[in-house]
């Protein structure tokens, strides 16, 4: 039921800033924030509870030797399932705006794919370091909610200033943002290039992630 009314709650309350008060022209609001806010959730929940894994299992970390990088990725399933429920309620929207995506949907596991390992990459390292500077984890909530704002998940990337455009083609989050919309909603094809970036990126982010985590496994009972 949470997964549900988490995503309804934010539908609901961006839908009342960003299209009644503030006015913007994007049309069918309503399924486009939805469609970004999967994507972020997606992003943002596998970044999360992959950070936070290890010190949250401190008591099964000290006891029990197993391969530790488990641990991180065990949490991707609930993060899966939360997606899986809000994207429900996206096809949902769908019908009722008869809007249809084109052949360009079957794309959308591609794009989910990659974002999970930008979000599981960048939480991966983020949970090595955070076993032996806990200020990791008050720092890094405040970056993502910074993350959140400086990226078009409740605003068109249309809307933004020609003068700070370069700032959101170079943010990861606009990538995977633009493909996945163009996916479920058959809208503007991302840049071409951010498409390759997406691609080559994310793979590369869950590599290194995986790296630092793995240099660091054997410290972390001794730290925790």
């Amino acid at each position: 039921v949470w997964s549900l009314l988490n995503p309804l709650m934010y539908l609901v309350v961006f839908s009342l800033v960003f299209n009644i008060i503030s006015g913007t022209d994007v049309p069918y609001y309503g399924i486009f924030f939805l469609s970004g806010l999967l994507a972020w959730n997606l992003f943002n929940g596998a970044l999360g509870r992959a950070s936070s894994s290890m010190v949250g299992n401190q008591s099964l970390v000290q006891k029990v030797f197993f391969p530790r990088l488990l641990v991180p990725l065990s949490s991707l399933a609930s993060v899966a399932l939360d997606f899986l429920v809000g994207l429900s309620l996206a096809v949902i929207l769908l019908f009722v705006y008869g809007i249809n995506p084109g052949w360009q949907v079957l794309l959308l596991p591609v794009w989910i794919l990659l974002i999970l390992l930008l979000g599981t990459g960048f939480g991966l390292a983020a949970a090595a370091y955070m076993v032996k500077y806990r200020d990791v984890g008050y720092v890094l909530p405040w970056l993502v909610q910074v993350l959140l704002y400086a990226s078009p998940v409740a605003y068109a990337l249309t809307e933004v200033p020609a003068t700070l455009r370069w700032l959101f083609d170079l943010n990861p989050v606009t990538w995977f943002l633009e493909a996945f919309r163009w996916s479920l909603l058959g809208s503007t094809p991302p840049i071409s290039w951010q498409v390759v970036a997406l691609i080559v990126v994310s793979p590369l982010v869950f590599l290194l992630g995986t790296l630092i985590f793995q240099q660091n496994e054997r410290e972390f009972a001794d730290y925790i």
